[in-house]
């Protein structure tokens, strides 16, 4: 039987996904398109702080009150494989990636959350 040192330690080296996400209000096609070296762990974390009403988009949050849960979706766009290089840094490439799903979604004013980045 494996002993729950073992099984945190496997948990633990198991490569999480990465890539891009998008958070999509369903009632009126607005979404938030994100980047993160965890996705699962931040799309539960979107989660967690709307419904303690902590987001800080708070246009979001806003049509979270005021439309509910149930119209949103979670769901990854695209996942980046890591590396087999032990020094690799997922920044640079997650940064691409989401500008590319950024730019082709468009997900400012009045079709999303997000806001114009400062990089562009």
């Amino acid at each position: 039987m494996t002993d729950r040192k073992e099984l945190i330690r496997k948990y633990k080296e198991t490569p999480r996904p990465m890539g891009v996400y998008r958070i999509r209000n369903n009632a009126n096609g607005k979404a938030l398109v994100g980047a993160s070296r965890d996705i699962t762990g931040k799309l539960n974390s979107h989660r967690a702080q709307l419904r303690m009403k902590a987001h800080r988009n708070e246009q979001l949050q806003q049509e979270w009150e005021e439309f509910g849960p149930d119209a949103f979706a979670f769901e990854t766009l695209d996942l980046l494989e890591p590396s087999e290089e032990p020094s690799y840094d997922p920044t640079e490439d997650l940064r691409v990636l989401e500008d590319l799903w950024l730019q082709k979604l468009q997900p400012f004013g009045d079709k999303g959350y997000n806001r114009k980045s400062r990089r562009a």
